[in-house]
């Protein structure tokens, strides 16, 4: 469990269930997500995915946004194995009622701090759709940095598009708080 003044990162519990379901099933929070996230987003869907969470082993890598007691979204980091051993990519999402606050920014910075003091990664990265500046704003103001343009790498609801990579390395200056 990480605590912020303002969120806090948490495992998923059966009890979130009803407010995952409500939170991401959004459709603008699906076309900024790869396809594995469904849309519509049911009862099912939010059930299953906590037990997905509950299931897995290691340390914790998933975690809810917590905000008043309520999960209003999540954050993760998918570990790479191999070569690839001290890198992860990060990926997250917020409820729009709670956009605009900051609040995924402390997430990212908080879950990337976590990556790096407690998982002892060397590189945390992101892929995000072109289309979406609000996520490019959370990682520039994380202290990611813009590393390169995947040109039509991806195809979202019928639409070809750019993937931007963004990414901190541990030797960048320290994670905002």
């Amino acid at each position: 469990m990480i605590r912020l003044p303002l969120l806090t990162l948490r495992p998923w519990a059966m009890s979130d269930i009803d407010a995952l379901a409500r939170h991401a099933n959004d459709r603008r929070i699906w076309l900024n997500l790869r396809d594995r996230f469904p849309h519509p987003y049911t009862r099912a869907d939010a059930e299953g995915w906590i037990r997905f969470c509950e299931g897995m082993s290691g340390p914790p890598t998933i975690f809810a946004i917590d905000v008043g007691g309520e999960a209003v979204g999540s954050i993760g980091l998918e570990l790479h194995g191999d070569v690839h051993r001290t890198t992860a990519e990060i990926g997250y999402w917020l409820g729009a009622s709670h956009w605009g606050r900051g609040l995924a920014t402390m997430a990212v910075g908080a879950l990337t701090r976590y990556a790096f003091e407690e998982l002892g990664l060397e590189r945390v990265h992101a892929f995000l759709f072109e289309w979406n500046p609000a996520s490019r704003r959370v990682l520039e103001k994380a202290g990611y940095t813009f590393e390169g343009r995947m040109r039509r790498y991806v195809i979202k609801d019928g639409r070809v598009g750019d993937v931007l990579l963004y990414a901190r390395i541990r030797d960048d200056a320290p994670v905002p708080h």
